[in-house]
């Protein structure tokens, strides 16, 4: 999975003036980032902007990773709150999937793509489409686990709960994704399973 010095190995080099050693981290970590990013704006230029000042702060506080954790759980902290102060700035509107005006404009954007592109979608683009309808929390988890490959001890690092409880979360999670995709994307299930 992983070739060439782990990430320990690159960060010590790094931290000891061997600067350009910085890019084998990028661009090993560079769409891990990018695909917590989007969970948070799907905006494409946004998206390159947060995800290019995610590695400037990493970067920076290089010097506080104390490798009790693994790298990519420490940059996942630097990736959200980034996420999270780069919308407040801009002040975007978040909006709760609970009400029914958010499911309707749901239904109307997904019915009207799936009549065009069902054929040609693959099941990556419509899990992160069924991820875009939970709850930030429900797609965080299920994007450490699955995504980020995180493990469930790591994952409560990241979330300030015990392992067990990141599980229940997981579980939970996933049983709210498979309703989505049941409901908003019947016949690409359909296809996955047939």
């Amino acid at each position: 999975m992983q070739t060439g010095p782990v990430d320990n190995e690159i960060i010590n080099k790094v931290l000891q003036g061997e600067q350009a050693l910085y890019a084998q981290l990028v661009k090993r970590y560079q769409n891990y980032v990018f695909t917590i990013v989007l969970r948070y704006t799907t905006n494409r230029e946004d998206a390159e902007e947060i995800a290019q000042d995610v590695f400037v702060k990493a970067y920076r506080s290089l010097a506080d990773f104390r490798g009790e954790s693994k790298f990519s759980t420490w940059l996942y902290t630097i990736v959200t709150t980034t996420c999270i102060t780069f919308l407040r700035k801009k002040k975007v509107p978040v909006h709760s999937l609970d009400t029914e005006q958010v499911f309707e404009l749901a239904d109307n954007q997904n019915s009207a793509f799936r009549a065009n592109q069902v054929e040609q979608k693959s099941k990556i683009q419509v899990i992160n489409e069924a991820l875009r309808l939970l709850s930030i929390d429900d797609a965080r988890i299920i994007t450490l686990f699955y995504q980020a490959e995180q493990s469930l001890e790591e994952i409560g690092r990241i979330l300030g709960v015990d392992p067990n409880t990141a599980k229940v979360k997981l579980h939970r999670a996933r049983v709210r994704l498979k309703e989505k995709m049941e409901k908003h994307f019947t016949e690409e299930v359909k296809d996955m399973v047939g």
